[in-house]
């Protein structure tokens, strides 16, 4: 005998405000408001950002430094 999912689920609100009691009116309506259903997708990998650089990271405390130091000095 084949296994069969259910289309039916208990009453599920969506970031909408309505309630859903069929799974993919429930996905459609999250795919169509840009949502992400979290299940067992692998997360993309991280990428490493430009202000990770050892530079930039010094340049960002030395201005926070002269900003805290400005705002102490009024």
């Amino acid at each position: 005998m084949p296994h069969v999912i259910s289309d039916e689920m208990p009453p599920t609100e969506q970031v909408d405000g309505r309630h859903y009691t069929s799974k993919a009116a429930f996905r459609a309506t999250g795919r169509a408001l840009g949502l992400t259903e979290v299940g067992t997708e692998k997360p993309k990998p991280r990428t490493s950002r430009a202000s990770d650089a050892r530079a930039i990271k010094a340049a960002r405390r030395q201005a926070i430094k002269a900003s805290i130091e400005q705002f102490r000095s009024r």
